[in-house]
């Protein structure tokens, strides 16, 4: 029977793994678990869990399959991450040593579309502006004025990246009657037919869609790829949502087109997390803002452990992994 390591922290096994998951969890092997106040940011920590472990659960905060943790876990053949990107986590070494890798990112897509979808709605509607009108004493009708309003049904939306989110989120806005363009150089035409929208050069989305929703991984050819100069063709009053990497937008440049006040943001993504308490983004009446927290919701965690659970009798049953993560995919992945 395998020894299932589980590099998590009492909350984080709570999140994903009900009591009936659990059981599940424990039919497939020996589980074992660090001590509750174990630092499983600590290499040496990590190692001693794994030991004679063949297979690790890791989460948030727990230390990559360096060459010494390695050597502390010979008989180590399967990483199976509760999030989406294994990059903190996995290693040349963990390669070349034959350890898989497997990861739930899929289970977090709908939550993700979903929060995009609720900041979408609540920029075309300036509810932020509102709401920060009247928390801040504003008069009556001071607090009225705002930037036109735009319904979602028959605006133009520009998706930036046809990712897993990307998809869950043109569903939605299509749904609810939105036309969609999308920017994504791995999209193809079949593709964009099946998903109901026209392909676009970035460019040309910026400056024609009413809203704008980020959805691509941070790779070198997306890093920062809204400076200055894409920025600035967003029309004006034009709206940006951002719960995909904050290294996607130039930050000094967002902050300045946002001081501007021609421009309307929602970000759920920062350069520095947590936020600084007097950063000025917290201040700005055009933004809004939510800690990180749009893959947050119970049903993403459960079915992240859902995930977890089926990939590992998968692979204990030598089936092919539905969402294994191979060497060569790390280069498309954020």
């Amino acid at each position: 029977m395998s020894t299932i390591a589980v590099a998590l922290s009492p909350a984080l096994r709570s999140l994903f793994f009900t009591a009936t998951a659990w059981d599940e969890l424990a039919s497939l092997g020996r589980v074992r678990v660090p001590p509750d106040d174990a630092d499983l940011g600590d290499p040496a920590t990590l190692a001693a869990l794994l030991d004679d472990a063949e297979i690790v659960i890791t989460g948030w905060g727990c230390a990559p399959l360096s060459a010494s943790v390695l050597a502390a876990a010979p008989r180590l053949r399967l990483l199976a991450h509760t999030g989406a990107s294994v990059k903190p986590f996995v290693t040349p070494e963990s390669y070349a040593r034959g350890v898989r890798v497997t990861q739930a990112g899929a289970a977090m897509a709908h939550a993700v579309g979903e929060q995009a979808l609720a900041l979408t709605l609540a920029l075309l509607h300036r509810v932020h502006r509102f709401d920060h009108a009247l928390r801040t004493g504003l008069g009556w009708a001071a607090a009225k004025a705002a930037p036109p309003r735009q319904e979602l049904r028959d605006s133009l939306v520009g998706v930036v990246g046809a990712s897993r989110t990307g998809r869950a989120y043109i569903g939605l806005v299509r749904a609810l009657g939105a036309r969609v363009q999308v920017y994504d150089p791995y999209l193809t035409a079949p593709q964009a037919g099946e998903l109901g929208v026209a392909r676009a050069g970035l460019d040309e989305l910026l400056a024609t869609s009413t809203v704008v929703s980020l959805h691509a991984p941070v790779l070198p050819s997306t890093l920062g790829m809204l400076g200055a100069r894409e920025l600035g063709l967003l029309p004006d009053w034009g709206l940006l949502v951002n719960t995909a990497r904050s290294a996607l937008v130039d930050g000094a440049a967002l902050l300045a087109a946002l001081r501007s006040g021609r421009i309307d943001a929602a970000l759920d993504v920062f350069d520095g997390e947590p936020l600084p308490v007097e950063h000025p983004l917290r201040r700005l009446p055009n933004v809004l803002l939510t800690p990180h927290e749009a893959a947050g919701t119970v049903q993403a965690r459960r079915r992240g452990g859902e995930i977890v659970l089926a990939e590992l009798a998968r692979f204990q049953r030598g089936e092919p992994l539905r969402h294994e993560v191979l060497e060569a995919d790390l280069d498309r992945l954020g």
